[in-house]
């Protein structure tokens, strides 16, 4: 009798503990199997190309992005790819990590996302004092406004230039990828002009294979590439993810996306093969804008 009154005390109490251990993040596998960061990390060694989507105003997701690249550049050579550096501002941020100018040139000079102080700098500096090439990956924006309004077909009329800061045309596109057709049927859509409603997955797929373009440009031998983009632009394995294996299918890509919920642990169906590896973060953590 009392060694089944010790078994009850012992549970409450290990019960009572769990209850009261607050968690911030909890990762998981494609399959929805807890796994730890050193896991992460062991897998994200042997990448040619890591995807780590992010919710762009999480605080958890930008850390973790810091800390895995601080681990992994103690192991691999590395350059940094951005979805939030346009490809046209390539040259004056080279000129930062080279330390030719300030910051106070790049903030004139760039365009930079008004939460780029608090949630990029710190890994764009990181680069610049351990002298690692920085990619300045997207499409400038206004030219992704221009497919939204009119297509693809309105980037003919780029001078070379421009161009030469897109991912090469015709650009490959396929309509029935899932995230694209998903676009369509998002609640802001269902009210647009059936063009428009068109063109926003291509204005996204512009985005999607210039990121691509960029980093199969900037990706060098023995170096692993690890890519900062909205989770939604490689999400499914589709995306950014997408358009590189369609020119190098080889290459070893990991992903990495961001999921919010009330409990970290609870794993939701609907995150199944989302990405190799899954976030799930306290939907209560501070955002950083």
């Amino acid at each position: 009798m009392s060694r089944y009154l010790s078994f009850i005390i012992v549970f409450i109490m290990t019960f009572s503990l769990s209850a009261q251990k607050k968690e911030a993040y909890q990762l998981y596998n494609a399959n929805g199997k807890k796994k730890t960061y050193k896991k992460l990390l062991k897998e994200a060694k042997k990448a040619d190309v890591i995807l780590f989507g992010e919710l762009h105003n999480n605080a958890i997701a930008h850390w973790l992005q810091y800390e895995l690249t601080s681990d992994l550049e103690s192991a691999r050579k590395l350059v940094l790819g951005f979805e939030m550096l346009e490809r046209d501002n390539q040259d004056v941020v080279n000129d930062y990590v080279k330390g030719n100018i300030d910051q106070k040139a790049l903030d004139t000079l760039a365009r930079l996302w008004n939460n780029y102080t608090t949630d990029y700098k710190p890994l764009v500096d990181f680069a610049k004092k351990n002298k690692i090439e920085v990619c300045a990956c997207n499409i400038p924006r206004r030219y992704a406004n221009q497919v939204f309004k009119g297509g693809f077909e309105a980037l003919e009329s780029l001078t070379k230039e421009e161009k030469s800061w897109i991912a090469p045309m015709p650009i490959a596109y396929d309509e029935t990828l899932p995230g694209y057709v998903a676009m369509t049927k998002m609640d802001h859509m269902m009210h647009m002009p059936e063009k428009m409603k068109e063109n926003m997955p291509k204005a996204q797929a512009i985005k999607d294979a210039t990121m691509a373009h960029f980093i199969l440009k900037a990706l060098k031998k023995n170096h692993l590439l690890v890519h900062y983009n909205g989770a939604y632009h490689s999400n499914n394995y589709e995306g950014i993810y997408w358009y590189l294996k369609r020119v190098k299918p080889e290459l070893k890509i990991l992903t990495i996306t961001t999921e919010e919920a009330p409990s970290v642990q609870k794993f939701n169906t609907d995150y199944v093969n989302k990405a190799d590896f899954i976030i799930l973060v306290d939907e209560h953590v501070t955002k950083t804008y």
